[in-house]
């Protein structure tokens, strides 16, 4: 990797919140940007560049063409990192993968459905190889900044692998399941501080499976508290529809 190593952002499908948390740094931008070369970032600046050492991607695969172009930045980058949620774990996209295509053909794009491509929505790990991944839904941009200086350091970050209960245990809150509502921060890999649940929602699982997540013992905690194994599958579709290792209880 070059001593100030160039760096591109790209987007598929998606809405393009996590790059948009990165230009959030505002001034925390500066100090990166004395370390690093954007070579390409649609959001902030009109030049392009296809010389780059990294690249961050945003968002889902959706269509087939998507696939040529992906590859094409795996094949020009030395370290390819996926930005949030639709494009490490599928994001909310996957909600389409469980409707039939001519229905959501004929929602999204009407009369004009046979002009467009589409087929079932994934990550960028499906495609091609991923070297690092920053969760969430939007990412948190203190945790971008974190993972930007390991690379720079030369390592790969890694984020928590550890549940996002811990989390709320450490700040604080009380259980979502003791106020009646359904929670996957049992299941969900933790790194955003629980913040959802500490401004009052409950987790969503944008971060996605926690690898060492004890599915039974999550599945017998949402029986316990009341709720059905419908309750539990629509809550793991927003954000789970693509991971081999979905659970429905009940």
């Amino acid at each position: 990797m070059a001593v100030k190593p160039k760096v591109a952002f790209f987007d598929f499908a998606g809405c393009e919140g996590d790059q948009l948390q990165v230009a959030n740094l505002e001034e925390r931008l500066l100090d990166l940007l004395a370390h690093i070369e954007v070579v390409s970032f649609r959001e902030i600046k009109t030049e392009h560049s296809d010389d780059y050492d990294i690249a961050f991607v945003e968002g889902s695969i959706t269509r087939p063409e998507d696939e040529k172009r992906l590859k094409e930045i795996r094949e020009n980058a030395g370290i390819l990192v996926a930005l949030g949620a639709c494009a490490t774990i599928g994001g909310i996209n996957c909600l389409k993968n469980f409707i039939n295509e001519s229905e959501y053909r004929s929602t999204v794009y009407g009369s004009s459905a046979r002009w467009y491509s589409t087929y079932a929505s994934r990550p960028l790990s499906a495609v091609v190889r991923v070297d690092m991944d920053i969760h969430g839904c939007p990412i948190d941009k203190n945790e971008f900044a974190t993972a930007v200086k390991e690379l720079l350091l030369g390592k790969i970050y890694a984020p928590p692998d550890y549940p996002v209960c811990t989390e709320c245990k450490m700040a604080g809150n009380i259980c979502r399941y003791e106020q009646g509502q359904l929670c996957l921060g049992i299941v969900t890999r933790a790194g955003c501080k629980a913040c959802c649940v500490t401004e009052g929602s409950f987790c969503w699982g944008c971060r996605g499976m926690a690898p060492e997540a004890n599915l039974d013992a999550a599945a017998r905690i949402m029986e316990d508290h009341g709720f059905t194994r419908l309750n539990a599958q629509d809550r793991l579709r927003l954000y789970f529809g693509c991971t081999d290792r979905a659970f429905y209880p009940g």
